[in-house]
């Protein structure tokens, strides 16, 4: 979660890198774009919102903003979920519990979905850092995924991969290989701590 503007810079500095981009600003990057605003907009609501009438009322300008890019994009990715580091792969469906808690350097592609298994509770996952998620990757309920886990495309996931440091994959997910998440994300190098 970011609490300061040191670290708003960090994140963005982060994701820019996980992200392959390079130090330019690319207007029509809709990716970037999106998560340029996802990261103001937690610095904001973290740090500046209380802070009187005109940060509320900035607050609120870059939350239409970012809602207007999610909707372009088709992201349903609340603010302080995802560590430093996050990499969209591209645009396309993606659905993330606000309750989730994503760690440092994760790449995300089309078609996920991070929520709550049906029931009574809404209870959800935690995953670690450094974590790949495939397409089409679905991962429900009170688990854990550990860090450094690669999940395959179209995975259901449905309960808990503490140790990380594996693939996993298949419908329900189970370990297929000791080959873990190094080979599909670049691990940024920022200062700050990580989730777990």
């Amino acid at each position: 979660m970011i609490r300061s503007y040191t670290e708003y810079r960090d994140y963005l500095e982060a994701d820019r890198i996980a992200l392959r981009r390079g130090p330019g600003i690319l207007w029509f990057d809709e990716v970037w774009r999106f998560q340029r605003l996802l990261r103001r907009v937690e610095y904001l609501m973290n740090c500046r919102k209380h802070q009187g009438l005109f940060w509320r009322l900035v607050y609120k300008y870059f939350s239409i903003r970012l809602h207007e890019q999610a909707i372009r994009c088709g992201f349903d990715i609340p603010p302080n979920t995802f560590g430093p580091g996050l990499s969209i792969a591209h645009r396309g469906t993606i659905v993330v519990h606000p309750d989730a808690r994503i760690g440092r350097n994760c790449r995300l592609h089309v078609g996920v979905v991070i929520g709550t298994r049906p029931g009574p509770f809404e209870l959800v996952p935690t995953i670690g850092d450094n974590c790949y998620i495939g397409p089409g990757s679905k991962i429900f309920g009170d688990i854990v995924i550990g860090p450094n886990t690669a999940i395959g495309a179209n995975s259901v996931v449905n309960r808990s991969f503490p140790e990380g440091h594996m693939t996993i994959a298949g419908a329900p997910a189970r370990k297929v290989s000791d080959t873990d998440s190094r080979e599909f994300i670049i691990a940024t190098r920022s200062p700050l701590k990580s989730l777990g």
